[in-house]
């Protein structure tokens, strides 16, 4: 907790962290590390500077001894010195936002002119980049232009080895997180009726996660019906409920930075028939999930036996995706939980148990955050596994 009673990530881990990311790229063989982030995905330059960008993008570089500068847009300046955890603070053009203004008044800084605060000097260096997906053309070229003779070599398996084991503080902000979603959902459960519409819903979640403490949502609220409800990933729309829906909840709240989710279906009505049968073998398969964690675990065999639960269930044809994926400052963050994931759990990895099962016509979702532990899992959300049928 800060000197204000909230619950979020103390400046001396901001610091820690930089130290343990520069032993990795020490180990690496590595001149710095850039990560680099936009205000959609900002998890790689907040986890080291607590700074998150609004329309421009935001980069970090990081040296072997831990040292560390923050890059920002021209607009940034004065709102990235007042948010950043790093003291050293850069305005360079290539981490503008997308309208591409020139800024011909502007003299700006250069990447050269951040390496050499940094103390990085030569020009055969070895550069890695993370955050590769996040990373635009215009900073690439950036990067290249000023260091020609450099070599750029992807490094985004360092940022998953800093960010998939949490220390106590990322769990409680979680934590956290997850009993504000709860609470939201609960809110959308008294008050939602048929011709109300799906924004209408989502609405009067994120009244609820705001006046709880969030400082935003953690994903685009789910709150999706009937066909809709399909969709793996999607957003919310005018539709009217009606009696008999099937709703499908995804509603989430933000602490720091971390971002919680909690889903489960609904139904405005009784659910009975081959509908009820799937809805209830997701939740039987959400549980057999959660059955299966703890530390030492190979991921695959999880990921393996899911599918073939699915397969012996005779469900093999609604099966989506595997049963598990990381989470933490984005609700859905590496390492995923697949059939071709061959490392082991650990204590301390946070995951969504998230269990999609479609149809033709429908689809649902229970999903739940958890934390490995040595002999099994930490169940982090309030618990999940009634189903809500609604009377009208």
């Amino acid at each position: 907790m800060n000197r204000h009673g909230a619950i979020c990530i103390p400046d001396q881990e901001y610091k820690e962290r930089a130290q343990k990311a520069g032993k990795i790229i020490s180990r690496e063989g590595l001149d710095v590390l850039i990560v680099n982030s936009n205000e959609a995905d900002y998890a790689n330059g907040r986890y080291f500077s607590g700074f998150w960008p609004l329309f421009e993008r935001c980069g970090v570089a990081i040296t072997p001894d831990g040292d560390a500068a923050l890059m920002v847009g021209p607009e940034s300046r004065h709102f990235a010195a007042d948010r950043s955890r790093i003291d050293k603070i850069f305005i360079l053009k290539e981490y503008r936002e997308g309208a591409d203004p020139a800024y011909p008044e502007l003299k700006a800084d250069t990447y050269q002119d951040v390496f050499k605060a940094l103390q990085i000097t030569g020009k055969k260096l070895r550069i890695g980049v993370a955050s590769y997906l996040d990373t635009s053309v215009i900073i690439m070229e950036g990067i290249k232009t000023a260091f020609p003779e450099a070599e750029i070599v992807r490094a985004d398996h360092i940022m998953v080895e800093l960010r998939s084991i949490k220390s106590m503080n990322e769990i409680n902000c979680l934590r956290e997180g997850y009993r504000i979603a709860e609470l939201a959902t609960q809110h959308v459960i008294n008050e939602i009726k048929p011709g109300m519409t799906e924004l209408q819903m989502v609405g009067v979640a994120q009244r609820v996660v705001y006046e709880h403490g969030a400082e935003y949502e953690g994903l685009p609220m789910y709150v999706f019906s009937e066909a809709s409800t399909r969709h793996a990933i999607s957003r919310s729309s005018y539709r009217q409920f009606e009696k008999g829906d099937i709703v499908q909840l995804n509603l989430s709240a933000k602490i720091d930075g971390y971002s919680a989710a909690i889903g489960y279906p609904i139904v405005l009505g009784k659910l009975e028939g081959r509908r009820r049968e799937v809805v209830m073998f997701g939740l039987e398969a959400h549980r057999w999930t959660v059955q299966q964690v703890k530390a030492g675990v190979t991921a695959s065999d999880i990921a393996k036996n899911f599918y073939q639960y699915f397969t012996d269930n005779g469900y093999k044809e609604n099966f989506v995706y595997g049963p598990l994926h990381g989470t933490g400052m984005i609700e859905v963050e590496a390492p995923w939980v697949e059939t071709i994931s061959d490392y082991a759990l650990q204590p301390n990895m946070t995951f969504q148990a998230d269990t999609f099962i479609s149809t033709d016509t429908f689809g649902v979702r229970w999903e739940k955050g958890i934390a490995v532990t040595e002999n099994g899992c930490d169940i982090l959300s309030p618990e999940i596994g009634k189903l809500y049928e609604l009377e009208f």
